[in-house]
């Protein structure tokens, strides 16, 4: 199979991720952070390691601040949730994520209000102006993917951050799309909760995400519970990270998330990004050709493009196209919707949604080729 649906979660991972998970089942697996054993100490030094390499990775000023979830929608979810009450407002772009427009819409039941404002794929002063206009006195919270899971559109999240401090507003910024392949330094560009999944850009397993924030100490939780921290007190611990990682962690995927990193870091996300572009970019010239091709973005290209290009052929719905790719030349894409409805209906495509290529490190250029072919003789 060419598989390139790499934006849902990259495969393969790298042989440094397998061997990290079976070595925290076979070498480590006790419970971190439960028992005085040698190997829960092991355990809990394997969570700490990742813990440290995941802070210095995104320039977060402490391991404490790097929380543990179940992915990206689960860190979000936290931030939402545990910060917004009745009367606040929220300020979000068109091309969210559900993982994002889903939670704020079951908030606005409770008081809480939020505005979708437009953003220009080509001019970042347009975009920073509509966020800018969307600003009242209630509001509490910016919340903007750094990179569209659809368009691969960038936001200028570097701009939208310093002009909300401006004003006293934080800012969440959903990295699906961008951990692990755009360098992300939160402490410089100022960043006050990034959420984040491992799965995706990191090529950790499924099954474990990241809130980073030094503000976590303010937020609500969602569960209370074991900690292996205070056990005396019913309380919830207020301090980062146990104040939201009750339960069990997921040792072999936080382990396997650890070497994910370490793999990402090696090769450096700047490095990653040249390789996704430089296939995009190949494959958007040999659509372009493709008069029955339906292209919505501008060619990418390393300062305003994700590792996304979404396509359509003509009026045939997207899961058509996604359909005879797979069962006729055994090439995974992804098509419909993308669980993002708003980023659909920027473009109009809400009805036929879209064919989307994500390629990842592993993607060759002769299966980008392959791609461009099956394409050109769909009929």
């Amino acid at each position: 199979m060419i598989y390139l649906d790499n934006s849902a979660t990259t495969f393969p991972k790298p042989p440094s991720v397998r061997k990290a998970m079976i070595d925290a089942v076979t070498q480590y697996g006790a419970n971190p952070g439960r028992s005085g054993h040698s190997m829960s100490i092991r355990a809990s030094e394997e969570i700490f390691k990742c813990r440290s390499r995941a802070a210095k990775f995104f320039g977060a000023n402490s391991p404490e601040n790097v929380v543990f979830t179940l992915n990206c929608t689960h860190a979000i979810n936290i931030v939402l949730k545990g910060l917004l009450h009745k009367g606040d407002h929220v300020v979000v772009s068109d091309i969210e994520h559900n993982a994002v427009v889903r939670p704020l819409y079951a908030l606005s039941e409770c008081g809480i209000s939020y505005t979708v404002v437009r953003v220009s794929i080509n001019d970042s002063d347009e975009t920073l102006a509509s966020f800018r206009s969307a600003l009242r006195d209630n509001t509490k919270l910016v919340v903007c993917n750094h990179v569209s899971n659809v368009w691969g559109i960038r936001l200028p999240i570097e701009r939208i951050t310093a002009m909300c401090h401006q004003y006293g507003i934080e800012v969440l910024v959903d990295a699906s799309q961008s951990a692990g392949v755009l360098p992300i330094n939160m402490t410089d560009i100022g960043i006050d909760y990034l959420c984040l999944p491992g799965h995706k850009g990191l090529y950790s397993p499924m099954g474990v995400g990241m809130l980073i924030t030094a503000e976590g100490e303010k937020l609500g939780t969602l569960i209370e519970g074991g900690t292996g921290s205070n056990s005396a007190v019913l309380e919830q611990p207020t301090i980062m990270p146990d104040r939201f990682e009750s339960g069990t962690q997921n040792l072999p995927a936080i382990s396997g998330l650890r070497a994910g990193i370490e793999f990402v870091d090696a090769i450096t996300p700047e490095k990653i990004h040249a390789h996704e572009i430089k296939l995009l970019s190949n494959l958007y010239d040999r659509l372009q050709e493709n008069k029955r091709v339906k292209l919505y973005t501008p060619r990418p290209n390393n300062k305003i493009s994700g590792g996304v290009l979404s396509f359509n052929i003509k009026d045939t719905d997207s899961e058509t196209v996604a359909d005879y790719l797979n069962t006729r030349y055994g090439i995974a894409v992804r098509a419909g919707l993308h669980c993002a409805p708003l980023a659909h209906q920027h473009f109009g495509t809400e009805t036929q949604g879209a064919v989307r290529v994500s390629p990842s490190y592993f993607t060759t250029v002769r299966e980008i080729t392959t791609l461009s072919q099956a394409i050109n003789s769909y009929k």
